[in-house]
Formats: C-alpha cells, structure tokens, sequence
C-alpha cells in the first residue's frame, strides 16, 4: 500500500502516548483527518494520565498504556489488538518505550519519523517515513504525518470536551470578574522562571493591572512550594485575597475549563501552555531554555519573552543557527534573563490586543 494513499484507509492507529502537552499537538492531525476521512476508523493508544484528557471525545476508540505496569501493560496492548490489522500505524512517539508498544500493533503500513528526526531508533519499527523537512514546530512536523498520507489541509481544531460538572466545578472555585492564570512549573524543572519574578508579576496584575490572579499546577511538591511563595509574597499585600492557589486542586478537564474563561495564561514551557492554545486562550510563553520557533504556544507567536538566543549564546558560544535545532540550555539560571518588566510589558500588549478585538 504506497504513500501517499489514493482512497481512504478503514482504519488508522495513533500511537501517541506522552505528554499532555504533546498529546494538544496531535488532536489538529486527529481533526484533520477526521475532516478528509469521516468514515475511517480511528484507534489512539494514549498514555494513561493523558487519557484523562480526551477520553471523551467522541469517535475515537481510546486504548491506554499504562507504563508502570511494565511488561504487563505491553500484553494488554498486545491483547487488544490481537486478530486486527489496522491499514496505517502513525508512531507518533520517538522513545524506545513506544517503538515497543508499536510491535503490538499490527499494521500494514507503519509510518514514523524521517530518518534524520527518528531519535531512539525509531526507524527501526517503521516501514515508511514522513518527508524529511527542517526547523519546523512540533505541530508542522505532526503534521507530516497527515500530509504523508495525501492531506494537504491543515485543521487547526482541538474540540476537546468539558464535561458540565467539570465547568460547574472550574466555575465554583474560581474568583469573580476577570483572572490571568499563572502556571509556574513544567515536569523539567530547568524550564522554570523564579519564585520572585512570578510573585511581583502577580502583584502587578493585582496592583496595577486590577485583575484576579488564578495558580494552577498539579500535585507535585515543587508546584506547592512555587504556590506556597507567591501566596505568602502577596498575604502581604491589601488585594491578596484577589489570589486564588488552585494548584493540586483542579483535574485536567476543569483546568481546560480554568483556562478557557481565563483572559491570559503565563507559563514556561509546558502543557498548560498547549492546553490554552486549544481553548484559544492567549499565552504568555517564558522560553530561555528551548526554542520557542520548536515549542512555543503554537497560536500566541507575538507574546513569547523569549531569552532563548540569549541562553544559547552564552551556554554554546554560538548563535541558535549554529546549533542543531531544538538544542537545549539545561541550566535553571538561564531564565533569569527573562525579568519582570518583560513579561509586563508583554501582558500590557496582550490585554491591549484583547481589548481592541472585544470592540471589533
């Protein structure tokens, strides 16, 4: 069955199975398959915490891989599939733990990353590859596999659903009047601003700017301590009670919901950030350690600080153009180039744009 394909496949698998952030980025390829081939069949193998994200969307069968079951959890994804062979495998996932996975998915086509892209290997586990193209963002190159196929539409659609009890819950806990959502953290630390640069920032948005500030994160003991600071930061001032600490608090679909009624999200690299971008919530991105041209929210381009240039010239002593693409600066203090006035200035232009479009 060559590529591109001339008529519409029965059936396809998605395996994508990590992060929340990454997961955003592959519902656009989902949806635009969805758009050229209705009646195809459509099977994701997803990671279980990031199940809990989409598992209701409507038309795809969902089947979970939950890592720390180990080998166990290799057989049940073996069991599933067992006596099927879907038409295309897209391996969306380049890690040893999902080429692995792939060898339970029996399919005619198994269709993965360009050679010079296939990190771990993943070459290996494929028998077609998408075209080999450069320097582009996660989302473009998700979307080679689409174009392999023989779509050339790019549908920038997430369509992810919120359960009512999710929003009548979001809804209860959140403040009165409008609210910029910070989330601090991302899974790598290196990636995160400071303690001090998110305080005064909420003080400004409070102070000067007469918003709420909403906290958001999950459960982790870093994320607590980043709320712990800021609260403490802002007790002291007459508008800390405009600050709501929802961070461990809130399930991914109520955050959804969080973000979606939210004027701005600011956050560094990490999932939120993508989770806006599918609510169409603006993003404020911090980016120091990896290249926002890779990573960025893919629709709020114009209110990235980004410091990466800055963060590569003095780790590397080179430009980002001298260094293979996606290189990263693994030291925390490179986001100490991004300061307070950056990511205000960045909120003015953002409210400002918000304000015009309302009028409009």
């Amino acid at each position: 069955m060559p590529l591109p394909l001339n008529s519409q496949p029965r059936s396809i698998c998605i395996l994508r199975l990590s992060a929340i952030g990454d997961v955003s980025h592959t519902l656009p390829i989902v949806r635009t398959i969805q758009s050229a081939w209705p009646d195809t069949k459509i099977t994701w193998v997803i990671g279980k915490v990031e199940y809990q994200l989409v598992y209701d969307i409507p038309n795809i069968e969902f089947v979970v891989f939950d890592k720390k079951k180990g080998v166990k959890g290799y057989y049940e994804i073996y069991q599933a599939f067992k006596g099927r062979r879907f038409d295309v495998l897209l391996h969306m996932q380049m890690s040893i733990r999902a080429s692995i996975a792939s060898l339970m998915i029996p399919a005619h086509i198994r269709l993965g990353f360009d050679r010079a892209r296939a990190k771990d290997m993943q070459w290996l586990f494929t028998n077609q590859q998408i075209e080999a193209k450069k320097n582009q963002h996660v989302i473009d190159s998700f979307f080679g596999f689409a174009e392999a196929l023989g779509i050339s539409e790019h549908i920038l659609s997430w369509e992810i659903p919120i359960p009512e009890k999710d929003r009548a819950i979001a809804h209860k806990i959140l403040p009165e009047g409008k609210y910029i959502v910070i989330s601090p953290c991302s899974s790598m630390s290196y990636r995160n601003w400071s303690f001090a640069g998110y305080s005064e920032v909420a003080r400004y948005i409070i102070d000067k700017l007469g918003l709420n500030v909403v906290l958001c994160g999950g459960n982790s003991e870093l994320e607590a301590r980043y709320a712990k600071y800021i609260s403490k930061a802002l007790g002291s001032s007459d508008n800390g009670d405009k600050l709501v600490d929802l961070v461990g608090k809130t399930n991914l679909k109520q955050l959804l919901e969080i973000l979606n009624q939210s004027e701005a999200l600011i956050s560094p690299d990490a999932g939120p950030a993508h989770l806006a971008t599918a609510v169409n919530t603006p993003v404020i991105g911090l980016y120091a350690c990896t290249n926002p041209d890779r990573a960025r929210p893919y629709l709020s381009k114009e209110f990235v600080v980004n410091r990466y240039p800055e963060a590569i010239q003095q780790e590397y002593g080179k430009s980002v153009e001298e260094l293979p693409w996606g290189s990263r600066v693994k030291k925390p203090e490179a986001m100490l180039l991004i300061k307070e006035a950056d990511v205000c200035a960045m909120l003015e232009k953002l409210l400002r744009k918000n304000n015009q479009n309302q009028t409009i």
